[in-house]
């Protein structure tokens, strides 16, 4: 069982089983063993709203017992909440698979899959922290500076207009 602290300091229990899996089918229409497949990792990664969809699902015995609505989970996960809780479920995910050899895949990619979003990262704040992205803006705006005042200065055609 793996957990994290939402925005509001409360810790969350994540367990991935058979009920949970079946809660989130349930709740969101969500199958987590696409995990096996592939292409959940990508998903619940690029999408945090879902992401957080499957998290309340997986948690709401606990947040029942709290009494914390959709909403307000919603509410209370944000930046560092929602990267632990991506982390929590992905772990979780990589434990339930029952075939171990899938579970050793599956920790690969999930490993893979971190070094390139580190990578991707990295390379935003080289391009950052260069200039780079300074200077293709300047270029872009003073391209559109110049293709804007180009085409208001444009000549209007001498030819009759048709009639409808």
């Amino acid at each position: 069982m793996r957990s994290f602290k939402d925005n509001q300091g409360r810790q969350w229990s994540v367990e991935v089983n058979v009920t949970a899996i079946k809660r989130v089918r349930g709740l969101t229409g969500e199958d987590l063993m696409q995990v096996i497949e592939g292409t959940l990792i990508e998903k619940l990664i690029r999408d945090p709203v879902l992401l957080c969809d499957v998290v309340y699902a997986i948690c709401k015995p606990e947040a029942d017992s709290r009494s914390v609505s959709d909403e307000e989970f919603g509410k209370s996960m944000a930046g560092d909440a929602i990267e632990a809780a991506t982390t929590a479920v992905l772990e979780e995910l990589v434990g339930f698979c029952p075939s171990p050899r899938d579970r050793a895949n599956l920790g690969r990619v999930l490993q893979a899959t971190r070094k390139v979003m580190d990578r991707a990262r990295d390379l935003v704040e080289k391009k950052l922290d260069s200039g780079e992205l300074d200077r293709l803006a300047d270029r872009l705006l003073s391209g559109e500076a110049t293709a804007g005042s180009s085409s208001i200065s444009a000549p209007e055609s001498s030819a009759p207009t048709p009639a409808p």
